[in-house]
């Protein structure tokens, strides 16, 4: 199979984006711990991906293969994640029993990321027909471009011990591991200037 070809999604993809996402995280390990009820997960993952990663839309950090089985949503410097909308999602999809551990889990995740500039990527995924052809390595061949472009470290989550692979294949370094009661483990991740 010949190397996926990468676009940059804009407004006009974001539907195509998101869908892609939706079916690539329906088995991630930290995704569903979160959201463990298929129903929970169908109800909120959206308004989540929404939340955390659709700033990339904007500022020309989102990206797809150009058949849509692989999409990746960067943060470009100075770009968050609506904190306080994903909290009151948090709030709704996460039962109420669960919170404590599933709060301070997302307040591990807050610790490690960086403070200084840098791209972040809230979220890479594939769709499962199409894994183990290439798509996840070219989105990050892609989209690094732009880190090194400008100079500047990339950071990231992985929530699977391949995707940990994965990322470090192209350069990130794990700087610890968030895990909090009975969740999976994920790694933070960075990649430093010229790796």
């Amino acid at each position: 199979m010949s190397k996926p070809a990468i676009v940059n999604a804009g407004a006009g993809e974001r539907e195509r984006v998101v869908s892609t996402l939706m079916v690539a995280f329906a088995s991630d390990p930290v995704a569903r711990w979160v959201l463990p009820e298929p129903h929970q997960y169908v109800k909120y993952w959206e308004p989540i991906l929404e939340h955390m990663g659709g700033g990339a839309f904007a500022n020309g950090g989102a990206f797809a293969s150009d058949d849509f089985a692989g999409a990746s949503l960067w943060l470009a410097p100075g770009v968050h994640p609506d904190g306080e909308a994903l909290g009151a999602v948090a709030a709704q999809a996460v039962p109420v029993e669960r919170q404590e551990v599933v709060f301070g889990f997302l307040g591990q995740m807050d610790e490690y990321h960086p403070t200084e500039p840098h791209w972040y990527l809230p979220f890479i995924g594939v769709d499962p027909m199409k894994q183990g052809l290439g798509y996840g390595s070219a989105l990050l061949i892609h989209a690094l471009k732009n880190a090194d472009r400008d100079k500047l470290p990339a950071y990231l989550e992985a929530t699977s011990p391949g995707s940990k692979r994965l990322y470090e294949r192209h350069g990130f370094e794990a700087i610890g591991e968030i895990q909090s009661a009975d969740s999976p483990p994920m790694w933070p991740m960075l990649r430093r200037v010229g790796s």
